[in-house]
């Protein structure tokens, strides 16, 4: 991976490490499911009316909307809901790093190196570290909410495979459109089990500071975690293997725990800044440069798909590597 992308990689990584204590702010004004149907809306009413829909494959732009925008966030948001804390939510969210190199080379047959697979086993270290500590802290999460944030990673790992499998041309475009699928299902979600009652509520109060925070964590959210973070991040997918771009998203907790210290009184002791030295050290030891043929090969692959992608139906194979 370029240096270039590496450096937008870890962009995304600060930017959805912060977007855990924004989704907290909003979550202490909006019930969790109206809550990811709300966030998702505002972005597919504008797409719907103004962007046209990418070239892709509709079943990779619908699986894409329900891995990444249903099942990870219907999980997650519940998870805080009922009382995962926000900095290991950040942490347990990023088992969809190894759930997405695990299915990329069982569903997909992507080929992972000895070096992605030392990287990826490393930060997994790390993050277990992490999480069995503050297990054992006074207020840990209970088991229930923690299962709920891994089904949300199993979730984010699906929407990344279905996002590689979509090829986009245009992967921005593809990103609006992902924002499309979300709001129904999930405001038919918020109707059945929190109620129209629930919902009414949440618009109560918003002039004051409590709503004007949640305001203020919903706008970062949509602007900030989903327009720039979701579409850099599904561009980055869309020109490197998933079990390269993956591993990036384990730094997420190392911002997220931070963030929640400095911004939640989330404490962050000793033994977790150093494990999370470790899960950086594995993300950057599995994301590391590839040999000179290996990157001769991708390009040609590239090229070859791009050349495939304007003209349909024309086999393009690429020169053999000497």
């Amino acid at each position: 991976m370029p240096v270039r992308d590496r450096l937008l990689a870890l962009t995304v990584a600060v930017v959805w490490g912060l977007n855990f204590p924004a989704i907290h702010l909003s979550l202490e004004q909006f019930p969790p499911f109206f809550l990811v149907a709300l966030r998702f809306a505002l972005v597919a009413v504008p797409t719907l009316l103004l962007v046209p829909r990418p070239a892709v494959p509709v079943r990779w732009l619908v699986g894409y909307g329900l891995g990444f925008g249903v099942l990870q966030f219907l999980f997650l948001y519940l998870a805080m809901d009922t009382g995962m804390p926000t900095g290991l939510a950040s942490l347990v969210l990023q088992s969809s790093a190894p759930f997405t190199v695990l299915l990329a080379g069982l569903l997909l047959r992507e080929r992972l190196t000895a070096r992605q697979v030392a990287g990826v086993a490393l930060a997994v270290g790390g993050l277990g570290g992490i999480a069995v500590h503050r297990a054992g802290l006074d207020g840990g999460a209970t088991l229930v909410p923690v299962l709920l944030t891994l089904c949300a990673g199993l979730g984010w790992a699906l929407g990344n495979l279905s996002n590689r499998q979509a090829r986009a041309a245009e992967p921005f475009r593809l990103m609006l459109w992902m924002t499309v699928v979300p709001p129904v299902p999930m405001l038919a979600v918020s109707l059945a089990l929190e109620g129209p009652a629930a919902v009414g509520a949440s618009f109560g109060g918003l002039g004051e500071r409590q709503g004007l925070l949640a305001l203020a964590g919903l706008a970062f959210t949509v602007l900030v975690a989903t327009l720039l973070g979701s579409g850099i991040w599904t561009a980055l997918m869309a020109r490197h293997p998933s079990s390269t771009v993956a591993p990036f998203s384990m730094l997420v907790p190392v911002v997220g725990i931070g963030a929640s210290w400095l911004l939640l009184d989330d404490p962050t002791t000793l033994p977790e800044v150093a494990l999370g030295g470790v899960v950086v050290a594995g993300v950057l030891l599995g994301s590391g440069g590839q040999s000179p043929a290996r990157r001769s090969q991708a390009a040609s692959s590239a090229s070859c798909s791009a050349a495939s992608a304007r003209w349909p139906g024309t086999a393009v194979s690429p020169r053999p590597l000497r």
